[in-house]
């Protein structure tokens, strides 16, 4: 029964919901609990429904859920919306029952009570329930197949649905019509389907869902007041008193007897919460504002003197009428026997409930249920109470008619003692157990706080040496102090189901000292919420640093290996090219050509400095770690010295080579020169431009001043002058009589051989220059 109506309740409220959502222009939800679990799209239905604009955590972790949910609890709390046990974590951990009462609460503010508060006020009542039954009886009133007294059976057939329309507004269909309909589900979808296309009313429920034996209450009066806010709304103090004299429901729901049950035995509720502050609101319930949770302190008294059973009866509805049809009707002994029989049947029934409820568990969690279950244990004895003073009177009054004999008497007399002694002796055992839970539960809470308060200051303490501590200096070093924080994550974790067993916490106090023990309990929680908080928040900010740190940390150290392993393959290389002793041209030429691949290789790798300097800012910008930073510029340092070395290297190796050719001169073709000369020359420049294509343009770096040899500036101009002399020796020749008989005769040997040993000088001097 219980699922059913959650799940009617379910699909009636996600209805109600889209339907607002329609009208906001917002998109629609197809789960109401889980749809509803990161907060978002409750704080879309709050921003249509206030007119306020609710801005959103934008993260998907749990805690970016609770702080949304967080958010709408406030803004409903702001708006006087009664949350009474409703917690954030309930929401985000998709709680259905307590979803459900959520959006109960948000119908009932905004559905109901907003719409009947103006003629509430005029007509100075402030049950919106009362008001709203008593207008569908003065409508219905002169439809005698109607007559309406609650929400719930009165509306299973569905005449009475059509009978309230039809009162208002007779033109839209004839109600005869309606009454020949087979069945109630027939009657049903026409109410509904009148509703939706003549009054403009949302098909928020289904007929198969109205059409039960108990149809659910929540999901009628939303409809209900739907229709109240379209039709006329006159009600008449006749109508409300008419209302008011209607008997009792014969027997007590569930649900009303969960709330009869809290009013007899909570005085006062306070919500708690351990994380944003604390705020005082309108209303008269002190709250605090929830961040991870939602807990519940229940005001009670712990007086063991006081009997929770007041001196009059407190008779259950269905005790008052048997109490009354006894002392009504002529007393006689059977009759007296008989009752004596059910409530020493029902006493003994209790006795051996309160035993079984067996030892009172040292678990805080187990302590409140079993608080829990006695409290509803009590409100059955207060509500039975009745029945044993009702047998108490009939026997007093059996025995005062006289009609007894002495025997009877005598027996009467001893079952009334009797009657009186176990009644009394299991009330002062209940009220023993009840004050022996309170105690210990009190005492259990108590303790958890100092626990959480001890954990708090030596996390305090921890998070402040961590605050305190540099963060590095070496790579190593840094992945330690993550290492540590995944620790401190983890300990927060596990100490969250610590602060979860503060959820609900019952406070025990008398009237004198009530407000003295809530303001304190609120102040109490209020610190350790203000410190839990600190913490967590702390520790979430330190997280993101430290892996922003680490990964730019290890960014640089990647690049660094990267060019030192370079910059060590580069020197062993030039290392290994020889500059003299060339045993022949091929030789001589290959060792040009190595240099010239590694020039070009050095103006490609020009790049990566840059981007060393640049990770290193944004490293040290980020840490803001005096030691790191020395630290790193020394290794830049250390760099820009190797690469210095490279570049001089390579400049010594040339001019080593320079020298050799202008001393040996070997005698080399000019083919072999320009082949080699084209191909290093093509490939490098190919090299080089796909380099600078590819990278980004470095930034600035340091300027380092380029020293060159002068006497290797001496020896190339020496080059230079002798290829002059050279050449203008080639032309002299050219225009000699010698030229002439070597023309005449055909016999170009020697000229060609002269001609190529000057080219390849040529050749030889271009590519030497082009290496420097």
């Amino acid at each position: 029964m219980e699922d059913e109506r959650e799940d009617v309740q379910k699909k009636t409220f996600t209805k109600w919901v889209n339907a607002q959502f329609s009208k906001f222009g917002k998109q629609h939800i197809e789960n109401l609990f889980s749809d509803l679990q990161d907060g978002r799209r409750l704080l879309d239905l709050l921003e249509g429904l206030t007119g306020q604009k609710l801005p959103k955590e934008k993260g998907s972790t749990r805690v970016h859920a609770l702080n949304n949910v967080n958010k709408a609890l406030r803004v409903l709390q702001n708006n006087n919306v009664d949350l009474v046990n409703i917690g954030s974590t309930d929401i985000v951990d998709g709680n259905h029952k307590l979803t459900l009462g959520l959006i109960w609460n948000i119908i009932l503010h905004w559905q109901v009570k907003n719409v009947m508060k103006n003629i509430m006020a005029g007509l100075q009542q402030t049950n919106s329930e009362k008001i709203l039954l008593s207008w569908v009886r003065q409508s219905t009133r002169n439809y005698p197949q109607v007559n309406v007294i609650n929400f719930t059976t009165s509306w299973s057939d569905g005449l009475a649905l059509n009978a309230l329309i039809h009162s208002h507004r007779p033109d839209l269909f004839d109600w005869n019509s309606v009454v020949c309909q087979q069945s109630a589900t027939q009657r049903l979808e026409h109410a509904f389907n009148i509703a939706r296309y003549q009054l403009g009313i949302e098909k928020l429920l289904d007929p198969e869902d109205v059409a039960t034996t108990y149809p659910d209450k929540k999901s009628i009066l939303m409809y209900i007041t739907s229709l109240f806010q379209v039709l006329p709304q006159q009600v008449s103090i006749e109508a409300i008193q008419e209302v008011e004299m209607l008997p009792r429901p014969p027997k007590v729901t569930k649900e009303e007897h969960f709330q009869l049950h809290h009013q007899m035995h909570y005085s006062q509720q306070i919500t708690v919460s351990l994380a944003q502050g604390y705020e005082r609101t309108s209303s008269p319930k002190p709250r605090f504002k929830s961040y991870a949770y939602t807990q519940a302190a229940y005001v009670t008294t712990s007086d063991p003197t006081r009997s929770p059973f007041p001196s009059q009866h407190l008779e259950a509805p269905e005790d008052k009428s048997f109490g009354s049809s006894l002392m009504e009707s002529e007393v006689n002994l059977d009759r007296y026997q008989t009752a004596l029989e059910e409530v020493l049947s029902w006493l003994l029934s209790a006795e051996d409930t309160l035993q079984a409820q067996g030892e009172i568990s040292n678990d805080v969690e187990v302590v409140k249920e079993q608080f829990h279950t006695h409290e509803g244990y009590m409100m059955d004895l207060t509500a039975h109470q009745g029945r044993v003073g009702n047998i108490l009177q009939l026997g007093s009054k059996l025995i005062g008619t006289g009609k007894l004999s002495e025997d009877e008497e005598t027996e009467v007399q001893e079952q009334m003692n009797l009657l009186n002694s176990r009644w009394e002796c299991l009330r002062v055992a209940s009220m023993e157990k009840q004050s022996n839970l309170h105690r210990v539960l009190m005492d259990l809470q108590n303790q958890k706080l100092k626990e959480l308060n001890d954990w708090l200051t030596k996390t305090e303490e921890r998070t402040r040496k961590m605050e305190e501590e540099p963060l590095g200096p070496d790579l190593e070093d840094l992945k330690c102090q993550v290492q540590q924080h995944k620790v401190l994550q983890e300990d927060l974790e596990q100490e969250q189901v610590r602060v979860n067993s503060l959820t609900h916490m019952v406070v025990v106090v008398d009237e004198s000292s009530g407000d003295h023990a809530t303001a304190a309990l609120e102040e109490q929680l209020k610190v350790l919420g203000d410190r839990w908080a600190n913490i967590c928040r702390w520790t979430e900010d330190r997280w993101v640093l430290l892996q922003d740190i680490l990964l730019k940390w290890q960014r640089l150290t990647e690049e660094q290996c990267l060019f030192s392993a370079w910059l060590s393959e580069k020197e062993d290389a030039v290392n290994k090219i020889h500059t003299t002793g060339f045993k022949d041209e091929n030789e001589m030429l290959s060792s040009l050509q190595k240099l010239a691949v590694l020039k070009a290789d050095l103006e490609k790798k020009k790049q990566s400095m840059g981007k060393l300097y640049s990770l290193k800012q944004d490293l040290l910008s980020t840490l803001k770690n005096k030691s790191v930073t020395q630290k790193t510029e020394a290794w830049l340092d250390n760099f820009a010295r190797c690469w210095d070395n490279l570049v001089q290297k390579l400049e010594k190796s040339t001019a080593q080579i320079s020298q050799a050719v202008t001393t040996t001169q070997p005698s080399l073709t000019q083919t072999t020169v320009m082949e080699t000369v084209t191909m290093v020359t093509t490939r490098e420049q190919i090299l080089v431009k796909h380099a600078q294509e590819e990278l980004p343009p470095p930034p600035p770096q340091k300027k380092r001043q380029i020293t060159v040899d002068s006497e290797i500036r001496k020896r190339l101009d020496v080059d230079i002058t002798e290829l002059h002399s050279w050449i203008t020796r080639s032309e002299a020749v050219l225009q000699s009589p010698e030229f002439a008989i070597f023309r005449k005769e055909g016999n170009f040997s020697d000229l060609k051989e002269k001609v190529n040993v000057g080219y390849a000088l040529i050749f030889i001097s271009v590519l030497i220059l082009w290496c420097l």
